[in-house]
C-alpha cells in the first residue's frame, strides 16, 4: 500500500513547484491568509508549518533553513519576530484551511489559508472605535 507517501507534483515540473510554493509561503506569511485551491493549500500548509517550527526558536542555523524559502529579508523578520512568537505556545498546527466555495472559469475548490490567530482588519478597526467610544463614555 501507498499510503500518504510522496506529494502532489501539481501538474508542474520540479523548479516550478519550487518557485511556486516559495512565493505563495512569502505571501502566507506576509499577508497571514490568502485564498487558492484546495490542492495547492494542503501543499504549501506543509512547508509553511516546518518553518513557522524553525521560527520558533530564533538562532542563525535556523535562520538560514528557513532563509532558503523565504527570499524577502522583511518577510524573513516578521516570521522570526512576530509569527513564531506568537506561535511559541502551540505545538504544532499553525494553519488552518478554510472552505470558500469554487471558481467560476474550472469549477476548483477554492479555499482560504491562514493562520491560526488571523484577525479580520475590519474587526480590529471596529475593536478600536468601540474601545475609543468606551473610553470618552467613561471619560
Amino acid at each position: 500500500m501507498n499510503h500518504k507517501n510522496g506529494f502532489n507534483p501539481l501538474s508542474r515540473n520540479s523548479a516550478h513547484q519550487r518557485a511556486m510554493f516559495r512565493n505563495m509561503v512569502t505571501s502566507l506569511f506576509r499577508y497571514e491568509r490568502i485564498m487558492t485551491t484546495k490542492a495547492k493549500a494542503l501543499e504549501v500548509r506543509k512547508i509553511a508549518e516546518k518553518l513557522i517550527t524553525r521560527s520558533k526558536i530564533d538562532s542563525m542555523h535556523n535562520r538560514r533553513i528557513v532563509a532558503r524559502y523565504i527570499q524577502d529579508k522583511v518577510i524573513l523578520v516578521k516570521l522570526f519576530v512576530v509569527i513564531g512568537q506568537r506561535m511559541k505556545e502551540r505545538q504544532g498546527g499553525y494553519t488552518h484551511v478554510l472552505k470558500f466555495g469554487f471558481r467560476k472559469g474550472d469549477v476548483a475548490n477554492v479555499v482560504f489559508l491562514e493562520l491560526i490567530d488571523y484577525k479580520f482588519q475590519k474587526e480590529e478597526a471596529n475593536e478600536k472605535k468601540s474601545d475609543k467610544k468606551n473610553s470618552e463614555a467613561n471619560a
